[in-house]
């Protein structure tokens, strides 16, 4: 476990359910050296997780998932290693949570509509601050007793082309790689599994994404050894973790599991831009 690192972690400033402290101190318990804070379109937590990391020894990377789209389709990217204070970073990513807020708007009018009289209130509540999404509304709406579970939620009103489902803005893949590149980070293809075909994979890594994240809970090994692979084959850097969310998707036990080595770690320092 020496030098392992999970590169895919959240915080109560997207979707997670714990502050950027207790990740780190779960991390420590787990026997991890490096961590990645990748929350949804937000940096806030990398400050506070990098003072608990210190005395601790765990390195905190700057990290951040974005949303992309292309043929119609949600991609996310993973961007990592880039200076988090990079001020046109900021304001993409300010222009993204807006882009959220709205989409949280629409979805409530939908939910309305369909006689589930939630309020957009009771959603920011459950973002608290943070960057506002479909599981946020889920909450609310379970706190409202309007559905028994998450899943419920997401199963009758939430899931993608559901009747309350609204499409995010679009970002192009390449838009959201220049971003990352210019603030001097590195980005990645975000859990590309089983259901990515091989022209899909491609036109991202054509669009500018510097990498692929082989290492992911939904990926058999057989699906991590072929993007090992690829990656090998086109002598890009990989990336991995364990996509924690603090519990909320029974993930409780996913952090020390999967990660990656202290070497590829340096293959993707390696791969940094000059911001």
């Amino acid at each position: 476990m020496v030098g392992a690192a999970d590169l895919h972690m959240h915080t109560l400033y997207s979707d997670g359910a714990l502050s950027p402290t207790e990740v780190v101190r779960l991390a420590h318990r787990a026997g991890l050296s490096t961590i990645a804070i990748t929350d949804h379109d937000h940096t806030g937590a990398i400050d506070e997780a990098r003072l608990a990391g210190k005395p601790l020894g765990i390195d905190v990377v700057s990290g951040v998932e974005l949303s992309v789209a292309i043929d119609g389709r949600e991609v996310h990217v993973l961007g990592m290693f880039f200076d988090h204070t990079h001020r046109p970073l900021l304001e993409y990513m300010e222009f993204l949570r807006a882009a959220r807020r709205t989409r949280a708007e629409r979805i409530v009018g939908r939910l309305n509509a369909l006689q589930v009289p939630l309020t957009l209130e009771a959603v920011l509540e459950q973002a608290d601050g943070g960057a506002v999404g479909r599981p946020h509304v889920a909450a609310a709406m379970v706190a409202g007793g309007f559905a028994g579970s998450i899943q419920e939620a997401f199963g009758r009103f939430l899931r993608d082309g559901g009747p309350a489902w609204e499409q995010k803005v679009d970002v192009s893949p390449r838009d959201a790689a220049e971003r990352v590149a210019e603030a001097g980070g590195v980005s990645f293809v975000a859990h590309p599994g089983e259901t990515f075909d091989a022209r899909t994979l491609s036109a991202l890594l054509d669009q500018g994404i510097d990498g692929l994240e082989a290492v992911h809970p939904s990926h058999s090994q057989e699906r991590t050894a072929a993007l090992r692979a690829l990656a090998a084959e086109r002598r890009l850097p990989v990336c991995g973790g364990s996509d924690f969310h603090g519990g909320k998707k029974n993930d409780g036990a996913l952090v020390g599991r999967y990660t990656v080595s202290a070497e590829e770690l340096e293959t993707i320092r390696s791969h940094r831009h000059t911001s």
